[in-house]
């Protein structure tokens, strides 16, 4: 009986007190732990809305810049190969503001709302106009990155075929071409060739990659990013063709009567660079991406990889919305007066270093004669 009170007194009965402080104690913790997430978490969802309205601010006042710079540029150039590269950059700028300005207002929409709860129905009118108008403002940027690169192609190694076949009217023909053949693929979901459908986490519309994909999906996919690659790779050739024949040019000193034109071609075709280099970091990436994931959830082959595709496709979405705010600095920075101006600084560094060099050279070795005629 002792033992048996004594085993009962030192029981759960006897630590009660005790077991109900750790309790409380750990009931506050977590409740700490659960309000500590809650305000992370709020922060957080406040944080996003932030820092795409700080973006969004950015690009409008990017291309608003570059706009103006090249309309007073168009404005006094008379060379009629600088006026149709001016009129291309004109029309790619004012296409990124649009294309910055239309979807980024829709997305700060279902930011501000919270977003929709995944899975969704994709076939509101909300989410086929953001899923077209983020394809047909994704393709726009590339043609004419691409139909920009081969003008300047034709007009550094082909000039006189140049001048016969570029006119002012048939670059406004190339241009609305261009956007009639973006507006097309964009609206091919219409025509049930692909969809478009609400992607992670619920506040973008893209088209469908991931999850109950179909053969048109995977058409599409391919369509959307086999274009989008193709421009790439074309513009890559034609600039890289323009640069060997301006250097091969520069090499043999052409006469002085041309310089001013190369000098133009050459900020032309550093641009050009820009361009394709700012388009190739900021769109590959969703490219490729749309190309794994479609293929590989149309062959059921994801698995438990799915939030990874996820995660993958909101960060090419991410950095493909930098390109419209990116390119509009290719021409506020890449201008000849700008690099007119580098060039001269870099170049009157040069030369002060060199002359303080050659000073201390000269007054080094004076001192080591004198001290050298003291020892003597």
């Amino acid at each position: 009986m002792l033992s048996m009170q004594r085993s009962n007194v030192s029981g759960p009965a006897a630590l009660g007190p005790f077991s109900n402080h750790s309790q409380g104690v750990a009931l506050m913790s977590a409740v700490a732990r659960r309000d500590n997430l809650t305000a992370g978490k709020s922060a957080q969802d406040t944080g996003k809305p932030m820092a795409a309205a700080l973006s969004m601010t950015l690009g409008v006042l990017s291309n608003i810049v570059a706009l103006i710079i090249l309309a007073k540029a168009y404005a006094q150039m008379r060379r009629r190969s600088k006026a149709t590269f001016l009129l291309f950059a004109s029309s790619l700028v004012l296409t990124d503001f649009a294309g910055h300005i239309i979807p980024g207002a829709l997305v700060m929409h279902l930011y501000l709302s919270g977003g929709v709860s995944l899975p969704h129905d994709s076939g509101d009118a909300l989410c086929q106009f953001l899923g077209g108008s983020m394809v047909f403002f994704g393709l726009c940027p590339l043609f004419l990155g691409c139909a920009m690169a081969a003008e300047r192609c034709l007009g550094v190694t082909r000039p006189l075929l140049h001048a016969a076949l570029v006119t002012k009217t048939r670059t406004k023909l190339c241009l609305s071409a261009i956007w009639l053949a973006a507006l097309f693929v964009a609206l091919l979901p219409s025509f049930q060739l692909g969809a478009y459908t609400y992607q992670y986490p619920g506040t973008w519309c893209f088209i469908k990659v991931l999850e109950n994909t179909r053969g048109s999906d995977v058409a599409f996919v391919l369509l959307f990013s086999g274009l989008g690659l193709a421009s790439l790779a074309v513009a890559l050739v034609c600039n890289t063709i323009s640069g060997l024949t301006l250097v091969l040019a520069r090499l043999r000193r052409k006469l002085s009567n041309r310089r001013s034109a190369k000098s133009h071609d050459i900020e032309m075709v550093v641009q050009l660079v820009g361009i394709m280099v700012t388009s190739c970091i900021c769109w590959s990436p969703l490219l490729i991406f749309g190309l794994m994931s479609v293929t590989r959830s149309y062959s059921s082959s994801l698995g438990e990889d799915v939030d990874v595709y996820k995660t993958l496709m909101v960060m090419g979405v991410r950095l493909a919305s930098w390109n419209q705010i990116l390119d509009p600095w290719v021409y506020i920075l890449l201008r000849r007066a700008v690099l007119r101006k580098i060039y001269f600084i870099t170049k009157q560094q040069a030369d002060l270093r060199g002359s303080t060099f050659r000073r201390w050279e000269v007054s080094s070795f004076q001192s080591s004669e004198k001290n050298a005629v003291n020892r003597i």
